[in-house]
């Protein structure tokens, strides 16, 4: 199987490392070319303009389940012309009590060529399928909370 990589880096800008006195921005690169700026979520004292760690894992799991639905789509034969979505990660406190990504709420909207159709329980349970194949959800499975409408 594949081993997939990225590089992060973090330098300290303050002149000492103390608590809740230091920046936890960093740059996340992809393939050895494309950087992220990432920080710490804004309620942590990160800054908004930067994605977060919580973020990212929203975004994994959506495009994840997309690529997912998209290939079972193919193999049915349903002409997807758009898919979109809107993914929201939730923090709160796990069953042990640390803070933790809770939930992740999916909001897929599928639109079709003109002309085709699928019915609304059709369409869920190719959203279920995606889901229960979708490699990032599988990774997840026990510890985080999925809900697609």
């Amino acid at each position: 199987m594949s081993d997939l990589s990225i590089e992060l880096h973090w330098q300290r800008a303050e002149p000492v490392l103390q608590t809740a006195k230091y920046s936890n921005a960093h740059t996340v690169q992809y393939n050895s070319s494309y950087d992220v700026q990432v920080d710490a979520a804004p309620d942590w004292g990160g800054d908004p303009a930067n994605t977060n760690p919580e973020q990212a894992l929203a975004s994994a799991l959506s495009s994840c389940h997309m690529m997912t639905f998209l290939a079972l789509a193919a193999k049915a034969d349903w002409p997807v012309a758009s898919y979109h979505d809107y993914a929201v990660a939730h923090l709160g406190k796990n069953a042990r009590g640390q803070m933790s990504v809770t939930r992740i709420d999916l909001h897929p909207v599928v639109r079709f060529d003109t002309g085709f159709s699928v019915d609304d329980a059709k369409l869920a349970e190719m959203q279920d399928r995606a889901h229960r194949y979708c490699f990032i959800a599988n990774t997840l499975a026990d510890s985080v909370e999925i809900n697609i409408f």
